[in-house]
């Protein structure tokens, strides 16, 4: 069994936690636990408050994986009480990890820690796997937490752990300087999703346009380059936006955007919801600010937006270099680093008619880079897969 430590709660986004946690189960029980929460949760992260719901005691999800929500003190973060916390996690996780696995005669073989609290020791005698999803430090001010104390605790676990994976080929570079050996879990897509894209009812909530649109899918936060949102929606292309907005974001400019005549925004929907939502659009965006933070990242929606047959104009991101690396990626993942470029590309894009071997294409790139690799190869490096997997990487 394994004990996975999520960064995101497992009914918030569909991304790289739940992903990998629910093609894990397939191979090995998983207890996923997600990031803790008290009474104030809900009033202070109102946006989030349905993900948050406090109290929620151990239950199975449809996907098999075992989840449980641990309950902490008001206060959690702050200085001094974050280690009151990660006690706190640790010692829920634990009991509940040694129940779950007597209830299925098993027992407690890894822990992974995919967040930026020190618990890898919360199973004594299990294997420690560090999972690193996210360059925390440089992200301290987005996510509000001192600087500092991110670097420390990812030092001290990666120290201490009995492996180390990574996201992206940046966050590699960087743990390898540092003198540790890492490997290169990258993020995934799920292709399954979108074998009947198309075939589904056109949303209610979408126009039908005149001309092709481009669209963008995920949240529209402080990562995100409105510019060059604005730059394809002010060429007068159609344009869908598919997600929340944060509402700290360039609220006015957002505002703006969105009231235009030729942009549509759909707000959040859910992971199943996504292939109709992208059936809609010729051309996706992955229009990350080229920031320390992102530099690390590895966006899922650029694979997403392939596995749906559509084409991709993204900013060009190492993640992006490293996928256009492979053969055919090039031709298929356009990367931009200026907004005159950026638009040039997406009005390219939308241009492309989508024949059935482009198409074809798009989905057979996609579908070399779906989340069942990814997790065999996470739960390889737990020690807890009997098969042996590789992952696959680009020519030099």
């Amino acid at each position: 069994m394994i004990v996975y430590f999520a960064g995101t709660p497992y009914d918030g986004v569909a991304g790289t936690d739940r992903q990998l946690a629910d093609r894990l189960n397939a191979l090995h029980p998983v207890l996923y636990v997600d990031p803790p929460v008290s009474l104030l949760t809900p009033l202070l992260r109102p946006h989030l408050a349905g993900a948050f719901r406090p109290g929620m005691r151990l239950r199975q999800e449809g996907s098999g994986v075992w989840r449980i929500r641990p309950r902490v003190l008001p206060g959690m973060y702050r200085p001094g009480m974050h280690h009151v916390t990660a006690a706190l996690v640790r010692r829920t996780a634990r009991r509940t990890g040694r129940r779950v696995a007597r209830r299925m005669d098993d027992r407690v073989a890894a822990v992974v820690v995919a967040t930026h609290t020190d618990l890898l020791n919360a199973v004594p005698g299990a294997r420690r796997l560090l999972y690193v999803t996210d360059d925390l430090v440089a992200g301290a001010e987005l996510i509000g937490l001192p600087r500092r104390r991110l670097a420390a605790a990812r030092d001290r676990m990666a120290a201490g752990a009995d492996a180390v994976a990574v996201v992206s080929p940046l966050l590699r570079d960087q743990f390898k300087a540092r003198g540790r050996d890492v490997a290169l879990v990258p993020n995934g897509c799920a292709p399954e999703a979108y074998e009947g894209i198309g075939s589904e009812p056109w949303p209610e909530d979408v126009p039908r346009f005149d001309r092709p649109a481009a669209g963008f899918a995920g949240h529209i936060n402080a990562r995100i380059d409105l510019g060059l949102l604005e730059a394809v929606a002010g060429a007068g292309h159609p344009l869908v936006l598919i997600g929340p907005h944060d509402p700290g974001h360039h609220p006015a400019r957002f505002r703006a955007l969105v009231r235009r005549d030729n942009v549509c925004w759909t707000g959040r929907k859910s992971f199943a919801e996504l292939p109709s939502y992208l059936s809609t659009i010729r051309v996706g965006l992955t229009p990350y600010l080229l920031d320390d933070f992102n530099r690390a990242s590895f966006p899922i929606k650029t694979l997403d937006y392939l596995a749906a047959g559509r084409g991709v104009v993204s900013t060009d991101l190492p993640a992006t270099r490293w996928l256009r690396a492979f053969p055919g990626g090039r031709e298929l993942i356009r990367a931009e680093s200026t907004p005159r470029g950026f638009l040039r590309a997406v009005e390219e894009e939308l241009a492309a008619e989508p024949v059935p071997d482009l198409l074809a294409r798009r989905r057979e790139f996609a579908a070399g880079h779906d989340w069942t690799q990814r997790a065999r190869l996470l739960a390889q490096l737990a020690h807890c897969d009997p098969v042996s997997s590789a992952l696959e990487e680009p020519a030099p």
